[in-house]
Order: structure tokens, then sequence, then C-alpha cells
């Protein structure tokens, strides 16, 4: 009989942990900040640093087969592989915020250094300095978008992402700034 007393006991507990775990509401909501709440901000932070991001990436791309320095080839293959999965994670959440109903805002920031040419860097000589030159204004535009994340966004998980960039790109601009120097 114990067996079978474990047995039962196992199975309620699984169905507890997997009630708990779904949710337990038939309405959709759970008690805890669930990706799909947010705001129009939250929308507006994701199309304006989806682009913003995507266009470091093309620098980064060009920087692979034509940066000399081992300075420039680390930081533009570290830019490409946190900004691919930052770009992937903002539009997961995005689907979902546009998902349920949330529409896209403004976000209210100067939009400098956001539209660059990758293809300015083609063949920029010296590139390692073209790169860094364009690089840091782009870093640059970053950090209030993300700080207008910060303020007013509702998103959770956007807001942990926008703390992350804001981290990232100071270190990187003041590496940047740091290896231009000498």
């Amino acid at each position: 009989m114990k067996t079978k007393s474990r047995t039962a006991f196992a199975v309620l507990l699984t169905l507890v942990a997997a009630a708990l775990w779904a949710g337990c509401g038939s309405d959709g909501k759970s008690s805890g900040a669930s990706s799909s709440t947010g705001n129009s901000t939250d929308r507006a932070f994701v199309a304006g640093m989806v682009p913003h991001h995507k266009s470091a990436v093309q620098m980064t791309v060009i920087a692979k087969g034509e940066a000399t320095g081992p300075f420039v080839k680390t930081l533009a293959k570290n830019i490409a592989r946190s900004q691919n999965a930052e770009v992937a994670q903002m539009q997961a959440v995005d689907s979902k915020l546009a998902g349920a109903g949330i529409k896209k805002g403004k976000l209210g920031t100067s939009m400098a250094g956001m539209h660059m040419d990758a293809q300015m860097l083609e063949g920029a000589k010296p590139f390692d300095a073209k790169f860094i030159a364009m690089m840091l204004p782009h870093h640059q535009a970053a950090i209030p978008m993300a700080r207008v994340e910060l303020a007013k966004g509702k998103n959770a998980e956007l807001k942990k992402l926008a703390k992350n960039i804001i981290a990232t790109q100071t270190r990187e601009i003041k590496q940047m700034r740091d290896h231009a120097q000498g």
C-alpha cells in the first residue's frame, strides 16, 4: 500500500507542478510578469533597436574580412554574436506583444548615429580606425534608446535586455576609446 500511496502522491505533485508552471488560470493571465505584458514603448524600443543592431552586425560582417588588428576582429565578433542574439530575443518578445494587441508607440529619442551606411567601411584605409570611428556613435545612439525602455517600458524581459545593452555598449565604448588613444 505504501508504494501506491507514494505513486499517487508523486502523480499529484506532478499535476500540481504542471498547473503552476502553466499559470493555473483559464483566463491566460499568470501571477507573474509574462513576456506578453508590455506597452507601446516596448514595441517602439524593439522597432528602433532591431534595425540599429542589424546595422551594427552589417558593419561586423565587413570587419570580418577587412579588419587588420586583433582588437577590432575580436570586438566585431563579440558585437555580431551578442547583437544577433538580442535581435532574436527582441523579435520573439515583440511577436508576443503584437499578438496581445499592443500597438507600437514612439521612443522620442534622437536618431543620430542610427542610420550609418555600413558600405562606407568597404575598402576603408586604415580600416580598424574607420570601424571604431563609425561604431562609437552607433553604440552611443543605442544607450538613450535603452534608457527610454527602462524608464517607460513595461516588459520585464525587454527592460533586462535594455540594462544589458547599456552595460555592454558602455563597456565597448570605453574599450574603443582606450584603443583609439593608443
